[in-house]
């Protein structure tokens, strides 16, 4: 088989957002959440944020944490200054996160304007652009710098996404994740790999093939909350087997914790998906020669300049069933 020379680089990415929670739809009875999304708070301690970075810190793991910043259209700056200076303090990669429904909140009619919608994907390029712009700022403003790389929400956006973000000056982007959202361009379904789009270099989430109790083939996004652990171990070596360069996993602080009601009021640690990223954070330390925790901000100038596409790997499908298995009671079983 073939082995590549440097360590396969593993890229822990987390989408670190409020959360809307149906206020459009229910404006009396729903209000947006904000730190309690994010930490996880309980008397033993902060299942969510704190869990993350505690377990980045002693297993010596680089990680991107992807802050989403216009949600202080309606919070004002505090609740994610916050979240920010926990995770600069742990020096942790920070880059942009976009969900341009925020918006809808501000004072400014010109920002106010994009629609009620969360959709990086089939805009039009100006409004896109004072979108990205206003986010942008927003970064800028709480994180004291400029991001160099951006994740889309929803892993929605199209060529025109691309346009905006070269033309304000973004080289890296990790927008796609196939098995999550797919992509109306053809050469934006991408499952791994780095591939230059529009002048942006954009690194996928790794999407890999599975296939359900049928049989039949279906594509699946690397996620911590959705992938057992013998999956990821197995897809970590299979990659590590071909050669494959890097490897992108998704995950958000929500996933380490449990939630009673939609109002985050009783909360227990999820214990599953804290094991999860427990253990992938061992191998990758335990395995060193073969692998490596990597950001997207200490790789800019490599990743930018080099390019690659991988193949499509391939599970069988006895990962798939004990996965949905576990999955469905650590989901059903408050304590389990």
């Amino acid at each position: 088989m073939k082995r590549c020379q440097a360590p396969t680089q593993v890229s822990i990415t987390i989408d670190t957002e409020f959360s809307i929670a149906g206020h459009f739809s229910s404006p009396e009875l729903r209000k947006p959440i904000a730190e309690p999304l994010v930490y996880g708070q309980t008397a033993s301690g902060q299942q969510g944020l704190g869990f993350m970075l505690e377990t980045f810190s002693h297993y010596n793991t680089e990680a991107t944490f992807f802050v989403e910043t216009a949600n202080t259209r309606y919070f004002g700056d505090g609740p994610m200054a916050r979240v920010v200076r926990d995770i600069q303090q742990a020096q942790q990669d920070i880059q942009l996160h976009i969900h341009p429904v925020w918006l809808s909140f501000s004072d400014d009619r010109a920002e106010a304007k994009f629609p009620r919608q969360d959709s990086c994907s089939g805009q039009g390029y100006s409004d896109l652009k004072r979108v990205f712009g206003v986010c942008i700022d927003s970064f800028k403003r709480l994180t004291g710098k400029a991001p160099v790389a951006i994740r889309t929400g929803n892993l929605q956006a199209d060529s025109t996404t691309y346009k905006v973000m070269h033309d304000l000056d973004i080289r890296l982007s990790s927008n796609i994740a196939t098995g999550i959202f797919k992509p109306c361009e053809k050469k934006l379904q991408l499952d791994s790999g780095r591939h230059s789009i529009e002048g942006v270099t954009e690194v996928p989430v790794l999407t890999y093939q599975d296939f359900d109790l049928f049989g039949k083939q279906h594509q699946k996004s690397l996620q911590i909350t959705s992938c057992s652990w013998p999956e990821m171990k197995r897809i970590l070596i299979k990659a590590r087997d071909l050669g494959i360069e890097q490897v992108v996993i998704l995950t958000h602080p929500f996933e380490f914790f449990k939630s009673s009601d939609s109002s985050y009021r009783r909360i227990i640690r999820n214990r599953v998906n804290q094991n999860r990223l427990s253990k992938l954070c061992r191998f990758i330390k335990d395995q060193d020669q073969d692998f490596a925790s990597a950001c997207f901000g200490n790789n800019l100038e490599t990743w930018r300049h080099t390019t690659h596409r991988e193949k499509l790997l391939k599970v069988p499908n006895r990962y798939a069933l004990v996965r949905k298995i576990h999955n469905k009671i650590n989901d059903s079983i408050w304590y389990y």
